[in-house]
């Protein structure tokens, strides 16, 4: 393969500004304010917490920040291997003018306080922004998130249902619903037009989605109202100690009507579908969770089919349910592939994934990539990795193996860059 022909498509890739359709920003304290911020995204601490350093040096009760830092920079070396090691260093040595070879115990604090100095310059959130070529990124609000202190068009809002769908008879979520929605919430038909107030709430504020993580033993349908109406009342009255069998009732009916809420308001349903919460309790903070394969996107055909006018972005964990994925969106005008997530988020993935996706799926369904970021810092190697995998799969697949002309393959790589997520997420034409 032409290093040369990667590294021209890469360029001209890299010229694009783009939005970032799904991260975990906190808007009001988007960049970060030291190292501490930088290495404590769970990527490193679970990668620290699996090369042998204790969980409770990462994380324990009474663990000095400086100890905690200390902990997770002693294991920075034992992976140095992963893409994840790249991302520190190219942000460090790109934004922070870092020149060591790498982060260890004698230079961490270096590092920690050039950090802290940028941190406090004006427009610094928006020059990391800029240098990331992004110009909005998607946020995850809770339902009652006031939408408030912020600019909603740099900042994006989004509808996070995982706690309505999945938690409704947790102490608290439906007061905090009636409050929100300014109604009593004693019914299904009040549950239902709280959820209605809710995403008319969002939109009104700028939100282009609704989101929502999916375990594999999920199944959306569309459930009996009567069953409906009872199981929400056994919900209210006996909360968490309700029947399985009506929280189950509740999470499906719930969920069907949040997909009638973002047709109502003509939302982008974004659906990350395959995680298991908890395989392994004694992992650090957010290290707990893994894939799931045990699952088919048939047990989501009839959502699909139920709702043609909502578009469904699509994320998925594991090659096979990618394979399933671009089935599902060769035939489904409404299903289109979104991104790399979480465990499929390194280059190897990425591009078995892509090859996948671009060999079969229409140019306009492809959903390029999301950062799936908390600080706004690992916008920029995230992005960038992602660019690198594209510039190589287009030289690979389309200049050598098809003839297409450069100018063709970039074209068609700023469909999944630019173009798709402008037109999904804003309604904007070519």
């Amino acid at each position: 393969m032409p290093e040369n022909l990667i590294a021209r498509l890469h360029g001209e890739l890299s010229r694009a500004t783009h939005i970032d359709p799904h991260s975990h920003i906190e808007p009001r304290a988007a960049a970060a304010t030291g190292l501490a911020d930088i290495l404590g995204y769970h990527y490193f601490t679970e990668l620290a917490h699996s090369a042998g350093v204790p969980r409770e040096r990462i994380e324990g009760e009474g663990v000095a920040a400086d100890a905690r830092l200390d902990a997770v920079v002693a294991g920075l070396e034992r992976f140095s291997n992963t893409v994840q090691h790249s991302w520190l260093l190219r942000i460090a040595r790109d934004l922070y003018g870092f020149e060591d070879q790498t982060v260890t115990p004698d230079n961490w604090r270096t590092l920690d306080a050039s950090i802290r100095q940028r941190s406090g310059e004006p427009g610094w959130a928006d020059s990391v922004l800029e240098k990331s070529h992004i110009e909005a990124v998607f946020l995850t609000n809770d339902f009652d998130d006031p939408l408030e202190g912020f600019d909603t068009s740099r900042y994006v809002p989004c509808l996070r249902v995982d706690e309505l769908v999945f938690h409704t008879g947790k102490p608290g979520v439906i007061d905090r619903l009636a409050a929100t929605a300014g109604i009593d919430v004693g019914s299904a038909g009040q549950l239902t037009e709280a959820l209605g107030r809710v995403a008319a709430r969002f939109r009104d504020r700028g939100a282009k989605a609704a989101a929502i993580s999916l375990p594999p033993g999920f199944r959306p349908q569309d459930v009996d109202q009567a069953a409906f109406a009872g199981s929400v009342e056994a919900v209210l009255r006996e909360g968490l100690a309700a029947d399985a069998s009506h929280r189950e009732i509740v999470s499906q009916g719930i969920f069907w009507h949040v997909a009638r809420c973002c047709r109502e308001q003509q939302l982008p349903f974004d659906l990350m579908i395959g995680v298991r919460r908890g395989v392994y309790p004694g992992g650090v903070f957010q290290g707990q969770d893994l894939l799931d394969g045990r699952l088919s996107l048939a047990d989501y055909a009839e959502l699909f089919n139920a709702f043609p006018d909502v578009i469904f972005p699509v994320s998925v964990l594991s090659h096979p349910l990618n394979h399933e994925l671009v089935s599902f969106a060769w035939i489904f005008p409404n299903v289109l592939p979104f991104g790399h997530w979480w465990y499929a988020n390194t280059p190897a993935v990425i591009e078995r994934d892509l090859e996948q996706r671009l060999e079969a799926v229409p140019r306009t369904k492809l959903l390029g990539y999301y950062s799936d970021m908390y600080k706004l810092e690992f916008g920029y190697p995230k992005f960038a990795m992602y660019r690198e995998v594209l510039a190589r799969v287009l030289a690979k697949r389309f200049v050598v193996e098809r003839g297409w002309s450069e100018e063709a393959a970039v074209d068609l790589g700023l469909d999944l860059l630019v173009r798709n997520p402008q037109r999904v997420f804003y309604g904007e034409s070519d």
